[in-house]
């Protein structure tokens, strides 16, 4: 209760004194030219500018407060919370710049209360969560090159590949470096980065020498009939690797495109990739093939948006054939199917199907249906983290259940956001060979403010 009266107390002391936020779900990416416009300065502004164009302070962060309570949790063969449980995330940050050089700090703290067995993306006191310098290398009216090193997070695509696991208690975040270049139509990154491993306490997300991400991510802006093509390869590095059908030392290299539309009636985001490389002494061969697509009917009541989203990603056929075919999606954004993180992008068909309504300036609903099958009836699934729920040995069984979610969202203004979701998962036929195969039900109340 206190942390709710809190929350509410802030809102209204952040209301009260901002009228420009810019936030972006990088924050190191929000845009504060409203604020350095703005003649007429509160304390608030003055926290978000603080300074002039050759050298300021910029600070901010994001509470967020969730409840979350589930019925036959891992579809029955994982034990509920009695009476539900609560999650909070606060995120704090101060950003420095000065002429060609910027530095930016950001802390994280992720809490449990009531979750039994909590993970340490669950429940992670304190840490530093990013702390990264910027040197500006080429600063041009058209065109910037600037060389980042230090913890960061990052962010590419439609995060199917590399996210912030926005959905989870704790994000993610890299130790690395990177550099970027971007001019009119085009940005090009290059990156070499150690994912951050959490651990619960204090301080204690140290170097990670167990793994290793390393890129090239180019995105070409277009009028054509394309509007924008992402160009990508990926590299992995894990010393120790689990599938259903093998483990050991990963080398996993991936090569990709994404043709995507985000304005107008019609949207679209198609993408495909392949995966090559070695598991110990297996070959690597996999791959992945997405399609979403979406239309706005602005003539209609609430102006629904109609999706539907389709993806097929490969799974091991064989163990006996000296390769693996399991695909593997690095580091995506933690709830990939809809609301819930219950299964990972790995060995999966799906159809899913959605419509969002805009009820009002403030409030929106969404509903969505998914309908998964295994890609490989030799290969297990898989949850976000690539952890294996079930084996795929024992059952011919494809078919693994449908899922049914809707959720309403209320945003009485961009520093404030609710959320009531829910979610069913009827287990199929797969889930009840291979473990209890109860239906599983979620619901989470979910509010945020950012400054």
């Amino acid at each position: 209760m206190k942390r709710i009266i809190m929350l509410i107390t802030l809102v209204f002391m952040v209301k009260a004194a901002a009228q420009h936020p810019g936030f972006r779900p990088l924050r190191y990416d929000d845009d504060l030219s409203a604020i350095k416009s703005d003649t007429a300065s509160g304390w608030y502004d003055k926290m978000k500018y603080l300074g002039n164009d050759n050298l300021y302070l910029s600070m901010g962060g994001e509470l967020r407060l969730q409840y979350i309570y589930t019925v036959n949790n891992k579809w029955g063969d994982e034990p509920d919370a009695t009476d539900g449980y609560l999650l909070n995330r606060n995120l704090f940050h101060a950003d420095v710049h000065a002429h060609r050089f910027r530095a930016f700090a950001q802390l994280q703290s992720s809490l449990s209360a009531g979750l039994t067995d909590a993970s340490p993306v669950d429940d992670n006191t304190v840490d530093i969560h990013q702390a990264f310098i910027d040197a500006a290398l080429l600063s041009h009216e058209k065109a910037s090159l600037i060389l980042r090193a230090g913890r960061q997070e990052l962010m590419y695509g439609s995060q199917r590949l590399i996210g912030v696991r926005e959905g989870p208690n704790s994000r993610i975040a890299m130790d690395g470096a990177k550099l970027f270049y971007k001019q009119d139509r085009l940005q090009t990154d290059l990156f070499y980065t150690h994912p951050v491993a959490n651990k619960m306490g204090a301080f204690n997300d140290v170097f990670n020498d167990k793994a290793k991400l390393w890129a090239s991510y180019t995105v070409i802006n277009m009028n054509g009939f394309f509007n924008n093509i992402d160009l990508y390869y990926l590299g992995l590095y894990k010393r120790e690797a689990h599938y259903d059908t093998a483990s050991g030392t990963e080398m996993r290299h991936s090569i990709g495109s994404r043709f995507w539309k985000n304005k107008g009636k019609w949207k679209y985001d198609i993408e495909g990739l392949y995966q090559f490389g070695s598991l110990s002494n297996l070959d690597i061969s996999a791959w992945t093939i997405s399609s979403n697509i979406n239309y706005k009917a602005e003539g209609l009541l609430f102006k629904p948006v109609f999706g539907l989203k389709t993806e097929a990603i490969s799974g091991d056929s064989s163990n006996t054939d000296h390769k693996l075919q399991t695909f593997n999606p690095l580091y995506p954004r933690g709830a990939y199917f809809g609301l819930v993180a219950l299964i990972g992008p790995a060995n999966l068909f799906d159809i899913h199907p959605s419509v969002d309504l805009e009820l009002s300036d403030k409030w929106e609903f969404g509903s969505d249906l998914d309908i998964f099958w295994r890609w490989s009836v030799n290969d297990g699934i898989y949850a976000p983290n690539m952890q294996l729920l079930y084996a795929g040995t024992g059952t011919a069984e494809r078919f693994i259940g449908t899922q049914l979610s809707a959720n309403i969202e209320y945003t009485p203004d961009p520093f404030l956001n609710f959320t009531l979701e829910s979610a069913w998962f009827n287990a199929g036929s797969f889930l009840e060979k291979s473990g209890t195969g109860k239906d599983y039900f979620y619901a989470a109340v979910t509010g945020r403010i950012r400054f």
